[in-house]
């Protein structure tokens, strides 16, 4: 192949020194060349390079030629990206898969080439297996949504099973919302075996889905709450012993029960399904047993006497430990949730606390506008205390502002009753406190907390249903409420709000 003008091949030996001085002027000029602008021409010598295999070219004979090409093709510019490229014609491109690199994406041993698209669509499969999925922020705006979509109507038959399993036990926030109540009237529950006489008693058991009630038919009865039939569990029938008052034991094993007019109670202890009678306590001096409590650690039974009287009995025992007095005539009384204070209000309007270790009275105060205490509730969490009148009016004190201040101020007077107030119950969560006057059909009202106002869609507007209510009790978990009437029924409601019995 013949050299091109002005181009010497270079082989042999030097000859004389105006050659060697010729050939270093060569040399600088095929420099200039390939580093201002002689790039065609070193192409063409690549080319031609690598069409001659037998011969020698100025690039295969000439090391130090050799070199200056390596340098200069290092100080080449980047190569420039194609305008335009034909993705089809890339994916249509093959790509050896049996490289080190490549071999753990084969399918098998006789895969020996992929096309790039198929390589490509490997490779997205692998890394998908790997994050357990696409990835949310590798997926495109339109999936996206479309399995937000899908989730949301997941959801939604999952909540519809499981309010059809279930009989609506879901809740449907963390906080109680004020306004409007979400609950549905149930049958009541002493549907199985209802009373010819006024009830007196309505109470949840502690731990189980259990509702006792009793009243003036001389019956105590226990019914399983399902809120549909409550199908009865048991009844006793305690003879000429119209029941004033019934309560669980702490633990739930017993029932204690007094009467209308006896100085002797009854203990019905469930777990041997035996009825213990109670008559003479030593050192207890009362006529008649009515009024009581069950204090919440399970150690004392606190009996409302007359003439200001408060007796503890040892709840194991039955035996008389000690009396508390007040000025006037002691309404009504409770623990606090420690069971280690007792609360009590007088026909005089005058609140006592008193320390249940030492029975001493460590403060008491006047129930602001009070003109006679007739019921008394504190809640479960211990921050508030309730004290209805005789007016209807219900004042509602923080904890805090009852044990400190001579005088406190009430952080909210309730009026939505025209009637004595003559029932309070919190519920165990202490966002609602329920209150009711036994003077007057529907006369009970649900307020809710903290925001302290009723709840406007209880009782139902225009339907006289809540005969003269007599005591109220939430379940342990709140999603059930009772009240006992003067028509021998046990109302029963579902709190749709919380999920648990």
């Amino acid at each position: 192949m013949a050299a091109k003008p002005g181009k010497r091949r270079s082989g042999g030996s030097g000859g004389s020194g105006g050659g060697g001085g010729e050939q270093e002027v060569e040399v600088e000029r095929r420099l200039e060349e390939l580093l201002f602008g002689g790039e065609e021409e070193l192409l063409e010598r690549l080319q031609s390079g690598q069409e001659k295999k037998g011969g020698r070219t100025l690039l295969d004979d000439d090391s130090s030629d050799s070199e200056v090409e390596n340098e200069a093709k290092s100080g080449f510019p980047p190569a420039k990206k194609a305008a335009w490229a034909d993705e089809e014609d890339e994916a249509d491109q093959t790509v050896d898969m049996t490289h080190r690199f490549r071999k753990n994406l084969q399918k098998s041993s006789t895969e020996k080439t992929l096309s790039v698209g198929q390589l490509q669509q490997r490779l997205k499969e692998q890394f998908q297996t790997a994050m357990g999925g696409t990835p949310a922020w590798a997926e495109s705006k339109d999936k996206k949504r479309r399995k937000d979509k899908e989730d949301s109507d997941d959801e939604s038959d999952e909540d519809e099973d499981l309010l059809r399993k279930t009989g609506n036990f879901v809740s449907r926030s963390d906080a109680l919302p004020k306004g409007l109540l979400e609950i549905r009237n149930c049958k009541s529950a002493n549907y199985t075996r209802p009373s010819g006489a006024k009830l007196t008693t309505t109470q949840f058991h502690p731990g189980a889905q259990v509702i006792l009630t009793a009243g003036l038919d001389q019956s105590i009865s226990l019914f399983q709450v399902d809120g549909k039939t409550n199908p009865k569990i048991q009844s006793i029938h305690l003879e000429r012993f119209p029941v004033y008052q019934a309560r669980f034991s702490t633990d739930g094993e017993q029932v204690i029960a007094t009467g209308v007019h006896n100085k002797v109670f009854y203990i019905y202890d469930m777990m041997v399904g035996k009825v213990i009678p109670v008559y003479n306590v030593r050192g207890l001096e009362e006529q008649q047993v009515n009024k009581f409590e069950v204090s919440p650690d399970g150690l004392f039974l606190l009996l409302i006497g007359t003439s200001g009287y408060l007796h503890l009995l040892s709840m194991k025992t039955k035996e008389f430990v000690g009396s508390m007095k007040i000025n006037g005539q002691a309404i009504s009384a409770t623990f606090c949730p420690d069971g280690s204070m007792i609360y009590t209000n007088s026909d005089e309007g005058e609140v006592y606390i008193w320390d249940v270790k030492s029975r001493r009275c460590l403060t008491r105060f006047v129930d602001e506008g009070c003109l006679r205490g007739t019921s008394i509730a504190v809640s479960r969490n211990g921050q508030y205390l309730a004290c209805g009148s005789s007016s209807g009016i219900v004042n509602v004190y923080s904890r805090d502002a009852c044990q400190h201040q001579t005088n406190p101020k009430p952080v909210k007077v309730i009026r939505n009753l025209v009637t004595t107030a003559t029932s309070l119950a919190f519920n165990p969560t202490t966002e609602i406190l329920a209150i009711a006057s036994k003077a007057t059909d529907d006369a009970v009202k649900m307020i809710h907390i903290p925001s302290f106002t009723a709840f406007s869609n209880f009782p139902a507007n225009g339907r006289k249903f809540i005969h003269l209510a007599q005591e109220m009790d939430f379940s342990p978990r709140s999603g059930f409420f009772s009240i006992a009437t003067n028509r021998g029924r046990a109302l029963l409601y579902r709190v749709k709000h919380y999920a648990d019995f």
